[in-house]
């Protein structure tokens, strides 16, 4: 039986009602987006149309999942809520602080013995709130999820920004912040603006080399980085049936890299098929009996550019197997024209390490696809020339994979087995000769290539394929290497050309495994203590951000002016970083120290207005806060891109800065800084960046008239005795402007429970 039935039935029950009210108000057919969006209002049934990209609606998601790195922080909010339990079914699971290094026992102990303290600290947190627990070595959260609580029709929300994996199965799952999952955990509304609809039509099918990979990294390449942002991609058309589940999962979990707020299929066979080797028939039952009401009406697909606000056609049978990279998810390549323009750039083409796994490409099927390429190898007498590594998604699969033999094949090409966590998509990995700062290229399955990632070495030039490609072309040991066309020299000096891959959806003796690693909550967790030693590096309890006092703000210093790209790994590294993310001062120190310094290009170098000397970031916003100064951080576009980490909101909040201004955010962290009670602002006019000298001196002249859709003057005092004023632009509505005047969201939850 699945878990939270009951919840699912629930949701399936009230779904003929809702969408019937859905229509009546829309009156118009609707997508599979529409559809879920509209079941899941906080008020009930539909009673207005809501305004794609406009309206600020409340939902009521059905479940919280959360990762061990962001589960720290959300929990010790959490904490600070006033809840005995959480509301809706949530768990957290233990993948993020797991070095990869030697190999999945060795790692694994070894995280057990440098992190017993947080684990123990989330276990006895998930035990106290009746909060399900998956304990490390379990597998990454977005496959552990898809195995086990995704379900067509849903809605969830998750403290990662890969949550939207679950589209894989149908749902509208979205990656948010931790303060947004203690909205849902309390039993409060969670906002978010309604979002704009891109329908991706897919026709014909896959074949050969080409892989469900191919199908997002062609998509990054169309829509960029932010092409997605505050909009949900459905996928439909004949192409989108012919795919696997967690093929679906793979392209959804991409997502992500376009900014999308979700990406989502509607429920067919693939599904069904899925939820029963799971062992959820008895969610394929309930789903049947709604089938209509988990997909887009007819019409919509017939007609996709009436209800879709972009539409986009990619016929699979033609599709181009890619690699994308370097630096950037979005900068994408056709097989066949790599080597020709990895020349043309100087990017290194020996590759050192592919990489398969990572919550994108750790299924079963893609396991299967690239052990049928190391098979070849073996049985053809060729060897790797690069490094191999394999991150399995969830133990399920690992026990599968080594009862079928699938991972003694990739043994065979001496590949290394590490735990089933996520490793080296995060940056966590000790990879030898990494300090060393060389340049080198990589290539792997994962999502992200952005420098320094999987690494920390700023010149490894990291390429994003799918697992089968990684695994082509960690044999062939070369960036220019076209398994469609090219041929290898075996051990006997044979000219060897691979076959395509050939991959198993579902396993044929089912899956299987001894444990799974889950840990179900306490029945009654009131008796339970939770203790946090005040002397720890690791765990810290939160203090309340202080309340605005109502007042305009002025003398603010600028902590940073970030020049270019800038996500959240640039302003809260993770890697070695991960150890103090339940440590809100310690964890600070590495605020923005990935930014690129406007003024001298230089990294953790700004200058500080007190001393007129040159410091580190962090250094110099503590400098400003004991001397009781705000400050502010100016960026360029898509400022935050990337992770959901509420840290890189939480960090400068806890420095003393108090607005970020940007020419354009990422979705999910403009929303963490609303929801820590700072200021998400943009400019009105973008060439106003460079209006922004390294000494000058800020004032919010009008904050205490800081109303929706009103804008802010930033009065620019510059070291000559000139002023600009700026205009800003902001998105807040009332109940977001009373987060600031709070504090912060939690504030206002604490304010409430208490009263």
């Amino acid at each position: 039986m699945a878990f939270d039935i009951d919840m699912i039935k629930a949701v399936y029950e009230r779904y003929p009602e809702r969408i019937a009210a859905a229509r009546k108000i829309v009156n118009k057919p609707l997508t599979l987006s529409e559809k879920i969006l509209y079941t899941h209002l906080w008020d009930g049934a539909a009673d207005t149309e809501f305004k794609r990209g406009g309206s600020y609606v409340d939902f009521a998601p059905d479940r919280v999942a959360m990762q061990d790195a962001t589960a720290q922080m959300a929990l010790l909010q959490f904490m600070q809520a006033g809840k005995s339990k959480v509301s809706v079914p949530s768990t957290a699971h233990c993948d993020h602080l797991i070095q990869a290094k030697i190999g999945a026992d060795k790692d694994l102990q070894e995280s057990l013995n440098k992190n017993h303290e947080v684990f123990n600290f989330l276990s006895s947190v998930c035990d106290k709130y009746g909060i399900g627990f998956w304990k490390p070595g379990a597998g990454i959260i977005h496959q552990v999820v898809l195995e086990n609580y995704a379900f067509p029709g849903g809605m969830m929300i998750g403290t990662d920004s890969h949550t939207v994996n679950a589209g894989g199965l149908g749902m509208v799952a979205i990656g948010v912040g931790g303060a947004d999952a203690v909205d849902v955990m309390a039993g409060m509304p969670w906002e978010l603006k309604f979002p704009k609809l891109i329908g991706i039509k897919l026709t014909g099918k896959l074949s050969g080399w080409t892989a469900s990979k191919d199908v997002i990294l062609k998509v990054a390449g169309i829509l960029t980085v932010k092409g997605g942002t505050g909009c949900i991609v459905e996928y439909f058309g004949e192409g989108a049936k012919s795919l696997s589940a967690t093929g679906k999962g793979t392209i959804c979990n991409m997502g992500a890299e376009i900014g999308a707020t979700t990406s989502t299929f509607g429920y067919d066979d693939s599904m069904r098929r899925y939820l029963t080797a799971t062992g959820r028939a008895d969610v394929v039952e309930l789903a049947d009996k709604v089938a209509e009401h988990l997909t887009g009406d007819a019409e919509v697909y017939a007609e996709p550019e009436k209800y879709f606000d972009q539409v986009i056609e990619i016929n699979l049978s033609e599709l181009m197997p890619h690699v994308n990279g370097p630096f950037t998810p979005d900068l994408a390549t056709p097989i066949d024209k790599l080597g020709e323009v990895a020349k043309k750039n100087g990017w290194p083409l020996d590759i050192e390490w592919g990489l398969i796994g990572s919550c994108t490409n750790s299924s079963y099927e893609d396991l299967t696809r690239a052990a049928s390429i190391a098979k070849q190898a073996v049985d053809k007498k060729l060897k790797t020339v690069s490094e191999l590594g394999i991150n399995p998604g969830s133990e399920q699969v690992r026990f599968t994979a080594e009862r079928d033999g699938l991972l003694g094949v990739f043994e065979d090409l001496d590949a290394t087995i590490f735990t089933n966590a996520c490793g080296p998509c995060i940056g966590q990995w000790d990879r030898a000769g990494a300090d060393k700062q060389e340049k080198n290229t990589i290539i792997h399955s994962f999502n992200r290539n952005f420098s320094k990632r999987a690494d920390g070495n700023p010149n490894t030039h990291a390429f994003v394929t799918s697992p089968e490609l990684v695994a082509a072309m960690a044999i062939a040991g070369r960036l220019d290497f076209n398994p469609l066309t090219d041929t290898l020299t075996n051990a006997d000096g044979e000219e060897i050309k691979l076959d395509p891959p050939t991959g198993i959806e579902l396993p044929e003796k089912g899956f299987d495994v001894e444990d799974n690693g889950y840990q179900e909550p306490a029945k009654d967790g009131s008796g339970i203590n939770v203790v946090v030693n005040p002397d720890s590096d690791r765990l810290q309890l939160l203090t309340p951000f202080e309340p605005w006092n109502g007042e305009n703000i002025t003398g603010m210093k600028l902590l940073i002016k970030a020049f270019g790209k800038c996500t959240t790994d640039h302003i809260s590294m993770a890697g070695p970083w991960l150890r103090y993310r339940g440590h809100l001062d310690n964890i600070s120190n590495n605020c923005l120290i990935g930014a690129v310094n406007a003024y001298g290009k230089a990294t953790n170098s700004v200058v500080n207005q007190l001393t007129g000397e040159k410091g580190e970031v962090p250094a110099t916003g503590r400098a400003y806060k004991a001397a009781g100064i705000q400050s502010i951080v100016v960026g360029d576009h898509n400022y935050g891109e990337g992770s959901s980490r509420e840290h890189a909101a939480m960090e400068p909040r806890f420095l003393g800065v108090i607005a970020v201004i940007v020419k354009s955010f990422a979705r999910i962290h403009e929303t963490n800084l609303k929801k820590q009670g700072m200021l998400g602002l943009t400019f009105a006019t973008e060439a106003d960046y460079d209006k922004i000298k390294e000494d000058d001196t800020f004032n919010l002249t009008d904050l205490n008239e800081f109303a929706p859709d009103k804008q802010l003057t930033l009065e620019v005092e510059h070291k000559d005795g000139s002023k600009d004023q700026i205009k800003l632009n902001h998105t807040y509505n009332a109940q977001q402007i009373e987060w600031f005047r709070a504090g912060s969201a939690l504030n206002l939850i604490r304010r409430k429970a208490n009263a």
